[in-house]
């Protein structure tokens, strides 16, 4: 009889709070805050503090939007963010009632109470339009984001991703979620051997849009750990990309077959979590312990119905350390350390 996988020469498991399976996540404290009465009056009158300030919303200090008991909550949420489940969904706040530019005030300095928004292009926006643009495939200013496709299992360059939905699709895009810290355990008692692939540094391509970026690629690992702290990230495209320039070594067939079981493990539905934003849902995750994607939607042919979400990149005073080979990509790897994002275009 075959033993079980050799398994002594890796990290974990990891037990961790953010090691959860699948519906387990609905079921945890720190997933769900509701806005109370309370809540929406604090935030009324920081959006008027803020419009006498008159400041472009993403130079507005947080002490343009001040939150005194929110501020409170808010610091819990960025608490639970990084030690607990690693997934926050914040509800009722009334969409209908703000315009879209009070919205992205609203957005802005809430996120701020959270952490320090980066860029997410070259030209240096923080906050940004998640909807679809009909760029084609292949043009340069395309981005999963601004399409309709359905988008894999990844993390985005930076601690702490945030959205705002101001309007659902007429159909689909639902979100789908997952521990990463989870993905590491099942893999490791499944497939150790491919575990230690996917702890092994990957090349990344530069990003299509992240024209400030002078470096064509760099390498980083999937899993890692660094001063006892778990740290995972993943962007297939960008690891294919990467793989295909030719002054790059192919990817092994083992590479491959660490990845392909990767998104296998993660598409598992015991292990995810399916849901859907509704109008003023505001969903905040740690990108270092999930993973998340969206599915294909359908637009209403209503402009003002078609699906539009805020996003927003935070770099977070209480992040984990880091691998030092995700500094070419982060730009620091230090706890606490402002990281992330994209270097404005010159």
């Amino acid at each position: 009889m075959q033993g079980a996988p050799e398994t002594s020469d890796l990290p974990g498991p990891v037990t961790t709070p953010a090691a959860w399976r699948g519906s387990e996540l609905f079921e945890r404290d720190d997933w769900q805050l509701d806005l109370t009465a309370d809540d929406l009056r604090e935030i009324e009158a920081a959006l008027n503090h803020a419009e006498q300030e008159s400041r472009p919303i993403e130079e507005s200090p947080i002490d343009d939007f001040p939150l005194v008991e929110l501020s409170e909550r808010l610091a819990g949420v960025r608490e639970h963010l990084e030690t607990g489940s690693g997934g926050c969904m914040i509800r009722g706040l009334p969409v209908k009632n703000f315009t879209e530019q009070q919205l992205r005030r609203i957005f802005w300095g809430i996120a701020i109470h959270l952490g320090t928004p980066v860029s997410q292009s070259a030209a240096g926006e923080r906050i940004f339009s998640v909807r679809d643009e009909g760029y084609k495939i292949g043009q340069p200013q395309a981005r999963g984001p601004n399409t309709k496709k359905r988008l894999s299992f990844h993390t985005d360059r930076c601690d702490v991703i945030g959205f705002l939905c101001l309007q659902p699709a007429a159909k689909g895009g639902d979100n789908q979620l997952v521990s990463s810290v989870t993905l590491y355990n099942e893999i490791r008692r499944r497939r150790p051997d491919l575990l230690r692939v996917l702890m092994q540094p990957y090349y990344y391509a530069r990003h299509n849009v992240d024209q400030g970026n002078a470096l064509p690629y760099c390498r980083q690992p999937i899993f890692s750990f660094h001063d006892g702290h778990f740290a995972a990230a993943y962007l297939r495209v960008l690891i294919d990309r990467a793989y295909a320039l030719p002054e790059l070594p192919d990817m092994s067939a083992q590479q491959l077959e660490a990845l392909d079981f990767l998104e296998e493990t993660a598409a598992d539905p015991e292990l995810h979590v399916t849901f859907r934003q509704q109008q003023g849902d505001m969903l905040f995750l740690n990108n270092w312990v999930t993973f998340h994607r969206r599915d294909e939607f359908e637009d209403s042919p209503d402009p003002d119905l078609r699906r539009h979400i805020l996003r927003i990149w935070l770099a977070v005073p209480n992040s984990r350390p880091l691998d030092p080979l995700f500094e070419a990509n982060y730009g620091a790897t230090a706890a606490g350390a402002l990281r992330g994002g994209m270097k404005p275009k010159k």
